[in-house]
C-alpha cells in the first residue's frame, strides 16, 4: 500500500518548484533586457564603439550579469541575429517551395513578402540594419561574418539551380549565365534594401513588387511592366 508523502516534503518541493520557476522568470527578464540594450547601442554607436559595460549599464544590470548569459560580444552578437530571420535566410529557406510552374514568379512574390515582412517587424528590421549598417566585422566577429557570407552563398546557389532549369534558362536575358543571373539578383536586391535602409522615404517599401520587377526585366526576357501573377512565357 502507498504511503502518502509527509506534509513538509510536499510543501518544500512546491517552494522549490516556486523559486526555480521564478529564478528562470527572472533570468530571462534579464537576458531578454541585456539583448534589448545591445540592439539599441548598436544601433545608435554601432557595434565596435559598444562595449559590454556600456550594455550592462543600459540594461540596468551588472556586468557579471551579462557575462553570465554571453560569453562575450560575438555570444551577445549571435544571440541579437538569432532572435530573427533575415532576408537571405528566409528566401534560401523556402527558394525550394516556389511555384513549380512558374517558379521565376514564384521567387518573385517570395522575394516581396520576405520585403514586406522586413517593413512590417521592426524588431527585424533594426537588426537587419545592424548587420548591414551599424556591424564592423573585427576579429571577434569573424564568426558571424562567416554565417551571414553562408547564408548570402546559399541563397545565389540556390538561384543558381532554379536559373539552370532549361524552362527557365531559356527566359535569361542573352548573354547572362544561370550563376551570372544569380549574383546579379542578390546585388541588386541587397542594393535596394541598402538604400532603403539609408533612406527610408527613397522607396515605397510598402510596395517593393514594382522594384523587383523593374531588377527582373533587367535579368529575363520580356518581362511586362506590371508582371501581375503570370508574366507571359516566351
Amino acid at each position: 500500500m502507498l504511503q502518502a508523502m509527509p506534509a513538509v516534503h510536499l510543501r518544500n518541493t512546491y517552494y522549490y518548484d516556486v523559486t526555480m520557476r521564478r529564478t528562470k522568470q527572472d533570468a530571462d527578464k534579464t537576458r531578454a533586457a541585456i539583448l534589448e540594450a545591445a540592439e539599441t547601442l548598436f544601433l545608435e554607436q554601432g557595434v565596435a564603439n559598444t562595449s559590454l559595460e556600456q550594455i550592462a549599464r543600459k540594461a540596468g544590470v551588472t556586468r557579471g550579469a551579462v557575462y553570465w548569459h554571453f560569453k562575450n560580444k560575438a555570444d551577445l552578437f549571435h544571440a541579437m541575429l538569432n532572435q530573427v530571420r533575415l532576408p537571405a535566410e528566409q528566401i534560401a529557406a523556402r527558394i525550394r517551395l516556389c511555384d513549380p510552374q512558374d517558379p521565376v514568379m514564384g521567387l518573385r512574390n517570395l522575394c516581396c513578402e520576405v520585403m514586406a515582412n522586413l517593413v512590417r517587424d521592426a524588431r527585424k528590421r533594426r537588426i537587419f540594419t545592424i548587420l548591414m549598417r551599424r556591424c564592423e566585422f573585427t576579429d571577434e566577429l569573424r564568426e558571424a561574418e562567416q554565417r551571414h557570407q553562408d547564408f548570402i552563398n546559399q541563397f545565389i546557389d540556390l538561384c543558381t539551380e532554379l536559373f539552370t532549369e532549361p524552362a527557365v534558362a531559356k527566359r535569361l536575358q542573352t548573354g547572362l549565365t544561370p550563376r551570372l543571373a544569380a549574383v546579379a539578383l542578390h546585388s541588386l536586391l541587397i542594393g535596394l534594401l541598402n538604400d532603403w535602409l539609408r533612406d527610408p522615404e527613397l522607396l515605397d517599401a510598402e510596395n517593393t513588387q514594382p522594384y523587383l520587377d523593374c531588377l527582373l526585366r533587367g535579368i529575363f526576357q520580356q518581362w511586362p511592366a506590371a508582371a501581375g501573377n503570370h508574366p507571359p512565357q516566351p
